[in-house]
């Protein structure tokens, strides 16, 4: 296996590991939720966010209401059907995402963006707390032109609170989504099988103006 020996620079494209053709397979239901792991998803609407260790980032979406199914994999990054050893090698340029799968007759994309930016430090460019990596930078994912700029419309909010709050700016990467693939069955709803297992995810205490409900 390569090694990229600065994980908090991007691997290049030329350099990333080859990966391999056989995919990572996802359990048949989610292990809090009942639901689906895998599509299709009939009625609902799916958002991909990279905030740090994707185990507290998951169980922060699993938990909000709306939310369908939610499912943790690599994503943003070049080697096929990577495994977590490999993206932890910082060879493969992928991030540690959440799928998150939602109902939108009962919430809506700018109520996901804001756990998104509320639950973790979107300042502190390619790490989370004490995890240091390419694969735990921060990023938006999306699936639409819709969800593009309701996503840059939401970091242009959150940058003027972040910024009166005294953070710096706003290191999220938003690009269209590329493949997601799923990460190994122990990693899915990881917390929920471990209730005591680590969790790294710590937001700024900054409150987002985005998907606040409405009178």
């Amino acid at each position: 296996m390569r090694f990229n020996p600065d994980k908090t620079q991007m691997v290049p494209r030329d350099a990333a590991l080859p990966g391999r053709s056989t995919r990572i397979p996802a359990a048949d239901k989610h292990f809090v939720l009942g639901s689906p792991m895998s599509p299709p998803f009939p009625g609902m609407q799916t958002a991909l966010f990279g905030m740090g260790c994707f185990w507290g980032a998951e169980k922060t979406f699993w938990t909000a209401d709306g939310v369908h199914t939610t499912a943790v994999g690599y994503s943003a990054g070049y080697t096929p059907n990577a495994t977590y050893e490999e993206v932890c090698s910082g060879a493969t340029g992928h991030n540690e995402v959440v799928q998150v799968v939602f109902d939108p007759e009962r919430t809506t994309y700018e109520a996901m963006l804001r756990l998104f930016w509320e639950s973790h430090d979107p300042t502190q460019s390619m790490r989370q707390g004490n995890d240091l990596g390419t694969q735990y930078r921060s990023g938006i994912y999306t699936f639409s032109d819709a969800q593009q700029r309701s996503a840059e419309a939401s970091a242009d909010a959150y940058r003027q609170r972040l910024s009166e709050a005294g953070y710096g700016p706003i290191t999220t990467e938003i690009l269209p989504a590329g493949e997601f693939y799923y990460a190994e069955d122990y990693h899915q709803q990881y917390l929920a099988k471990n209730p005591q297992g680590y969790c790294g995810l710590g937001g700024t205490g900054v409150s987002c103006p985005v998907g606040l409900p409405t009178e």
